[in-house]
């Protein structure tokens, strides 16, 4: 059989006739076709070497391959007229492809493909040939059955057919911009995977967790800018709002590895300045500005596809993505966003959620919102948690105003749980603490156990405060909405201010005397009918009635001896033997409430206290009281 043969050879600057020695290396040609043979790259050139010289050279990238003319020219329209162009220039031997879409190893199959020999069309290289084939021209004008043609075919018949192969076709093409945007590939491709996606029928109401999340692993493969076109393909098919979310939640933790950064060491709250500032950066880590910028790009991204309604993601994953946000340095119309976004769903918030630590701008190497004053600088940016609860509170007013439910009671335990975490801040303002107790309305606490705590906390981190900050801050409670056990503990805290501890004890006698009340009648009012010789009342039901009421009795005879002794220790304090203020009208009514006796003069107030100095154990002089914290 007469044959060329053609070989390759290293880079010489000439060409080279003939058989070379490199028989593995070697492609046997049949006569009748005017070909090339396999590719071989040495010194970014390319060589051939049959019977018939090259005269034609073309450089992709950085490779220049010394080709023939007529095979190129005949499927290729594009060389073709740039190469006539050339020639009338005269400006250079080498036609060069700028902009080539694809690498060096998609031209090289193109040759092959132009002289003739059999190639090989697979998900990994058939977007970059559509794009190349387009680039050089190819269409059925030059030739029938050209590479354009042929792609096509492939792309559409074998490829958006498959999943997994459109999946992997749409990620070749994240190299291939602007290539195959228009030439609808990406578009083509998200398409298929959202009508996938949308026709299974694993997204019904029924399906379990991890039945819906079957794609979610393929997708969140995909760069950013094509996750986004798949995910506004898929909403574009109707898919559930809570389904999208979570597919934007997994791609989220694949991409944004902050996000499961854990802040416990932000809890370290240290008094030096050094201290407080390691603690804070420590979480935070140093990255290339290209990854910022990646991240600072994905995080934009994903927070603009969102969808609105209420159920889409979760508020630990509004919040993380906040914090990861800040971290970054994201546009602040998205920060705001995120921030409104939180404050709609923030009765499912935890208080871990809101430790959102003060971050440094990596952009100008300064601080985030710098107070003016070192003594204002706290760990945790409170500023962004304050307007998250005003954003929740005008979000609650409208759904008031179309009478739905609010959950108020919920934040307000939230809102004093976060208040008695930052309360060890050593460097949080009093200021600052008292604005974010009294974001909530009076009525949003049915219980200011919460509140007290976190006062208490903070006095306790803040020793040095003036008897004014002290009294300023216990203005924030209510006595009255305190629990019996509280207002126990209250009376003994030495840390609280003489006056809160006097509304603290009245509050806790009125709680008990209406206990005491309330106990009374039930035992009064037991009839005691004869029936076969049987009471209706048991006699252990009346014996643990009395013994319930005998111990109030104690109880509040216990209470008004911290009274008395109160008294006193106020009057030495005022150095006054009468007061004539406000204040001594008011301790004068709770004074003469504890003489007051009850119905039947049971308890033994006044008179019957006489009588028995010492009827109960004292609870010690209140100058000793104690903390139970």
């Amino acid at each position: 059989m007469n044959s060329l043969q053609v070989t390759q050879v290293q880079d010489t600057g000439t060409h080279i006739d003939g058989i070379d020695k490199v028989s593995d290396k070697s492609i046997v040609i049949p006569n009748k076709l005017v070909t090339v043979a396999d590719s071989f790259r040495g010194d970014q050139s390319w060589f051939i070497a049959p019977q018939i010289p090259t005269d034609l050279s073309i450089q992709v990238k950085e490779t220049t391959y010394n080709v023939h003319k007529y095979p190129l020219i005949a499927k290729c329209g594009y060389i073709g007229r740039v190469e006539v162009q050339t020639m009338i220039s005269n400006s250079s031997n080498v036609l060069k492809l700028e902009n080539f879409p694809g690498e060096s190893e998609i031209f090289e199959t193109i040759l092959k493909f132009c002289y003739g020999l059999p190639i090989d069309f697979n998900p990994g290289n058939i977007a970059a040939l559509r794009c190349a084939s387009e680039f050089l021209e190819m269409t059925e004008e030059q030739e029938d059955g050209n590479l354009i043609s042929k792609a096509e075919a492939f792309l559409t018949i074998v490829v958006l057919s498959s999943w997994k192969d459109t999946v992997t076709v749409l990620k070749s093409c994240e190299t291939l911009s602007p290539w195959a945007e228009n030439l609808q590939i990406v578009r083509r491709c998200c398409d298929s995977i959202a009508w996938k996606v949308s026709k299974d029928d694993l997204t019904s109401e029924d399906a379990t967790d991890n039945q819906e999340s079957w794609w979610f692993n393929d997708v969140a493969t995909l760069g950013i800018d094509h996750f986004m076109r798949v995910v506004s393909a898929i909403k574009a098919k109707g898919s559930k709002a809570n389904i999208i979310g979570k597919c934007i939640m997994h791609y989220a933790n694949r991409w944004l590895p902050g996000m499961d950064m854990e802040l416990e060491g932000l809890r370290g709250y240290g008094t030096e300045k050094s201290n407080l500032q390691f603690s804070i950066f420590s979480g935070v880590k140093k990255e290339s500005t290209g990854h910022s910028k990646e991240q600072k790009t994905i995080i934009e991204s994903l927070v603009s596809i969102i969808p609105s309604q209420r159920e889409a993601v979760s508020c630990k994953f509004l919040l993380k993505i906040l914090k990861m946000a800040m971290m970054y340095s994201v546009s602040p119309a998205l920060t705001s966003d995120l921030e409104k976004r939180v404050g709609m769903v923030l009765e499912d918030a935890e208080v871990n959620d809101l430790l959102i630590p003060r971050y440094q701008n990596g952009d100008q190497g300064k601080m985030a919102n710098m107070p003016n004053s070192f003594e204002e600088f706290t760990m945790q940016d409170i500023d962004v948690v304050q307007r998250i609860v005003e954003y929740f509170l005008m979000h609650e007013q409208q759904q008031m105003q179309q009478q739905q439910n609010h959950g108020k009671f919920n934040i307000s335990r939230l809102l004093d749980n976060y208040l008695a975490e930052i309360a060890r801040d050593p460097n949080l303002s009093i200021t600052k603490f008292q604005v974010l107790a009294e974001l909530l309305p009076e009525n949003a606490r049915s219980c200011d156990d919460g509140i007290y705590r976190a006062i208490d906390t903070y006095l306790k981190t803040h020793p040095s405060l003036t008897d004014h900050d002290r009294r300023r801050l216990c203005k924030l409670m209510n006595c009255e909405k305190l629990s019996l056990d509280a207002c126990m503990h209250a009376a003994q805290n030495e840390r609280l201010p003489l006056r809160t501890v006097v509304q603290v004890l009245f509050s806790e006698h009125v709680k008990m005397r209406t206990a005491m009340q309330e106990k009374e009648p039930a035992q009064s009012g037991i009839n005691y009918e004869q029936d076969g010789g049987q009471t209706s009342a048991t006699t252990m039901d009346i014996k643990t009635l009395k013994t319930e009421l005998e111990k109030v009795k104690s109880d509040m005879l216990e209470l008004q001896n911290d009274y008395f002794e109160l008294q006193k220790e106020y009057e030495k304090l005022s150095n006054k033997p009468k007061n004539s203020s406000g204040w001594g009208k008011n301790w004068q009514k709770i004074k003469n409430s504890f003489h007051t006796k009850p119905a039947g003069d049971e308890i033994g107030y006044g008179q019957d206290r006489q009588k028995s100095p010492n009827p109960i154990r004292h609870r010690g002089n209140l100058r000793t009281r104690f903390s139970m914290s």
